[in-house]
């Protein structure tokens, strides 16, 4: 029987990164949930949206002179499948790269360390 070293936390540059930092990916789904969960301000930001678009469309004046709305929270935190590929090093998408880098990063100033950017971990 050969010495086979059961070692997932080396298979890509994320899963190197979370096993140097000592990060949980458990933990880094928590956050994700945390993080992405929409909240009534997000709510509020979409509903000013949908009312905004329909104005415009039923003819009304259109304020253009309104600075950009802030973004919304996703509502989509990292999932278990998702989580598993990025330690895997299989291909995800762009959004979920950031959901995630975004989750490592709140995670990295809970510790005092510096945060990262999505290069640093895919």
């Amino acid at each position: 029987m050969a010495d086979k070293k059961a070692t997932p936390a080396a298979d890509s540059k994320f899963a190197q990164f979370i096993a140097d930092k000592k990060l949980d990916p458990r933990r880094i789904l928590i956050a994700s949930s945390k993080l992405e969960s929409l909240q009534p301000e997000d709510r509020l930001i979409k509903l000013n949206k949908r009312q905004a678009k329909k104005k415009a469309a039923d003819g009304g004046p259109s304020s253009d002179t309104k600075e950009a709305p802030k973004k919304p929270r996703t509502g989509r935190p990292v999932t278990d499948r998702a989580m598993a590929a990025a330690l895997k090093g299989a291909p995800i998408s762009g959004p979920t790269k950031s959901r995630i880098v975004r989750a490592v990063n709140h995670l990295l100033e809970q510790k005092k360390q510096s945060v990262v950017d999505i290069r640093a971990l895919f």
